[in-house]
């Protein structure tokens, strides 16, 4: 795949989450081998209104490419001033949000309402596409609901509005995160487009991804909240779609290091007091599968400083037989 001025064969890519797919989390996903990060989605409303948090959202650092920027909104104009700055920011790849669930953003009409909106999707779609001198990519959902499920009719849609690539997860708005992703949905829009897609839902780690590519075709794959609080998700979904042996497992040392990083990262980019507080998810995620490890989430939860968090790492180490 192309992806801006990269080219990568089936990459694994870390989705755009709300809240968590900031800058710190991105760089740590990518030194774990992430080939490709998206954003959290970019209100185009806000930025058009020059709202202060959208245009954080869209600091990228040098190790972010290649990145996408997420952007979402209902109004084609807003798209246009959007992209632009998105552009100037240093995106390699515009990636646009048709497969959000949240109930605020889809009583909006932004979001995966626009898979009800195939007149208004397309207008979005090729108001960027004209626009933006990097590659756009849309990522949507199985369909609205049950009685609605047209991502392969949406897929060619897109692909004639000139968009590059498509992500596809597969459930419908209307499941949110539960039952399990329909994998066949994704083979199908591939059978039905000449565009690349990236598959989306239930990679849950190596053996997955490997499945999914397996069983539909498609081009890569994109990871979520399996890389909470275990980037290095990324590193063995690689191999495993390279053919390689697995990676070994981080060690306690490797874990604990990497959630101090994350965390200085975040204080970085952030300040001390709203980055802990941002973190603290993070380090909680961390804790999964330590000993003791409902004590040491609690605990996680509680931090408001860098100390604090270094403090409860290193008893974490020493709980679990670090020396």
């Amino acid at each position: 795949m192309k992806l801006g001025g990269y080219d990568i064969a089936r990459p694994v890519a870390l989705a755009p989450m709300a809240g968590i797919t900031d800058r710190a989390f991105r760089a740590i996903c990518r030194e774990c081998g992430a080939d490709y990060a998206v954003t959290e989605m970019i209100s185009t409303r806000g930025l058009v209104y020059g709202d202060r948090k959208s245009g954080e959202l869209m600091e990228i650092g040098d190790c972010d490419h290649p990145v996408g920027i997420q952007l979402f909104g209902g109004e084609p104009a807003h798209f246009l001033a959007a992209v632009e700055r998105a552009v100037q920011a240093g995106a390699d790849v515009i990636d646009i949000n048709m497969g959000c669930p949240t109930p605020k953003i889809v009583r909006n009409g932004d979001g995966c309402a626009l898979m009800r909106d195939a007149a208004r999707a397309a207008a979005i779609l090729r108001a960027c596409t004209d626009a933006s001198p990097v590659p756009v990519s849309v990522k949507f959902r199985k369909g609205w609901d049950d009685g609605s499920v047209n991502a392969v009719e949406f897929a060619k849609m897109a692909e004639q509005c000139g968009v590059a690539f498509i992500t596809v997860h597969g459930r419908t708005c209307r499941q949110l995160y539960a039952p399990p992703s329909d994998w066949d949905i994704i083979a199908r829009v591939k059978a039905a487009v000449s565009i690349p897609v990236i598959g989306n839902g239930d990679v849950t780690g190596a053996q997955a991804a490997a499945e999914l590519v397996g069983r539909t075709g498609c081009d890569g794959v994109m990871i979520g909240r399996a890389a909470l609080g275990n980037p290095w998700v990324f590193r063995e979904a690689r191999a495993a779609l390279m053919g390689l042996a697995p990676p070994p497992p981080p060690g306690l040392g490797e874990r604990l290091g990497t959630a101090l990083s994350h965390l200085r990262l975040v204080v970085a980019h952030k300040g001390e007091k709203r980055g802990m507080l941002e973190a603290r998810k993070h380090l909680a995620w961390y804790m999964k599968g330590l000993k003791r490890a409902s004590e040491l989430k609690k605990q996680a939860c509680a931090v408001t400083t860098l100390k604090q968090a270094e403090l409860l790492l290193e008893k974490a180490f020493e709980w679990n037989g670090g020396k």
